[in-house]
């Protein structure tokens, strides 16, 4: 059964022996570790990406398309123009891309053969909001110091990104005084450092990369768990304090739950894990309700959102002080702050002012009675700096966008002075 999963096919014979090794010398282990990571990142499936000001959209057969705010070139079109229309990456031409992330005027893709391309902003570890760096990539450049690790996941956080190996095991870029990820590299440092501490011999399933810090959710003999590093504040960490970790460390919450994680997402400033029956646990700063226990407050050890009880989730979403949760039925489900109509609720009080702060979890209607089937992703913006925007993605590979859309990021042309869509809209393009 695991010759049967694309990432195991090329695996020597030794290779699969220390892969088996990782995983608590079982192959039955190999296979839950497998199947676990192709679930996390619809891997070998169809995908969109709502990055900051530009969009991703992957097709089933590995085909890549982009649109939205090109300033620096993160479309990967060889050109630095705005586009409102996806356009497909010809470059890219015979190769199969299978997951995709985007930060800030930057992107990455990885191909099913393990290779990384990136273009945009030139840095693996710029701020956000920096200066540092202006040299910028309009194709997609393959990452050479990359070319020793099969990569099957990477993520963009703020000054840094990371990678995940077939193995299991992560690689970050940059930010890495030791007080942050624990190995000392500058800001433009383009070599990976591998992950040091509790997770150097535990396989890691799924990679998500928030404002300043790094979930990991790790397949152990034990069942599944999640870790976290980086910066504390707010309690997005999960520990029950506010500081810093420079080393992974596990979030031991879940136990004290009885919940076993299956999917991870990082926002800017909280975060979020839903299990394997189904309970969603949010954490961190709770601002805007972005939490989803009907109030403000924050968090600092992962707490079941209750409001959801009467829902099997099976995939979860979060952006900047935003959370999407999608049911087993294919149903949408969307808390937090409202700005730029990101979270499809459109809601109006006695006034006629909209409502943008929702505290508890409600049924996103627009899609319902929009999209005759159900959604199986969702793609928020993940940046303090840019207005957010939202991906439905459906089973047949249908696309639905709304949200801010100044500088194309929906896939569809606004019409004049209006910068953002309230309701789900169409994208013309063909994801099955």
């Amino acid at each position: 059964m695991c010759q049967k999963r694309a990432i195991f096919k090329p695996m020597t014979d030794e290779e699969r022996q220390a892969l088996k090794l990782k995983c608590g010398g079982s192959w039955k282990l190999v296979l839950r570790f497998l199947k676990a990571g192709e679930v996390c990142t619809r891997r070998e499936k169809s995908q969109a990406i709502a990055g900051p000001g530009h969009s991703i959209a992957v097709t089933v057969k590995g085909a890549v398309y982009t649109f939205g705010a090109n300033n620096l070139g993160q479309l990967g079109l060889g050109t630095t123009e705005e586009e409102p229309r996806p356009q497909p990456i010809r470059s890219l031409q015979g190769i199969r891309i299978i997951q995709a992330c985007a930060g800030v005027a930057r992107t990455m893709l990885i191909s099913d053969a393990g290779q990384v391309y990136a273009f945009g902003k030139d840095s693996f570890g710029e701020a956000e909001n920096g200066a540092v760096g202006t040299k910028h990539v309009t194709t997609p450049q393959l990452v050479e110091s990359l070319k020793d690790i099969f990569v099957v996941q990477a993520a963009i956080g703020n000054f840094f990104s990371a990678v995940l190996s077939r193995e299991g095991r992560v690689y970050t870029f940059s930010w890495g005084d030791e007080c942050k990820l624990g190995h000392q590299t500058e800001a433009t440092d383009i070599e990976p450092r591998p992950l040091l501490g509790a997770l150097e011999n535990i396989p890691v399933v799924q990679i998500a990369a928030g404002y300043c810090y790094l979930l990991a959710l790790a397949c152990e003999p034990s069942g599944m768990s999640v870790y976290s590093v980086g910066c504390g504040l707010g309690g997005k960490l999960g520990h029950g304090t506010r500081t810093d970790e420079k080393y992974p460390r596990l979030i031991e919450q879940f136990r004290t739950l009885h919940l076993q994680p299956m999917v991870v997402a990082a926002g800017a400033w909280h975060a979020a894990v839903v299990g394997r029956d189904g309970r969603v646990c949010t954490w961190g700063w709770g601002r805007y309700g972005c939490l989803g226990h009907g109030n403000e407050d924050c968090e600092s050890v992962p707490k079941v959102v209750e409001a959801l009880s009467h829902a099997k989730a099976v995939h979860v979403a979060t952006g900047d002080y935003t959370t999407f949760v999608v049911s087993d039925d294919g149903d949408v489900y969307s808390f937090g702050c409202g700005e730029s109509s990101s979270l499809g609720h459109n809601a109006v009080d006695a006034q006629g002012n909209r409502q943008a702060n929702v505290l508890s979890p409600e049924l996103v209607t627009s899609l319902k009675h929009q999209v005759s089937e159900p959604i199986v992703q969702i793609s928020l913006t993940n940046s303090i700096y840019w207005n957010a925007h939202t991906f439905a993605l459906t089973e047949s590979g249908k696309l639905y966008a709304f949200g801010a859309g100044d500088k194309g990021q929906l896939g569809t042309r606004l019409p004049a002075n209006q910068p953002e869509q309230c309701k789900p809209v169409r994208v013309d393009v063909d994801l099955s």
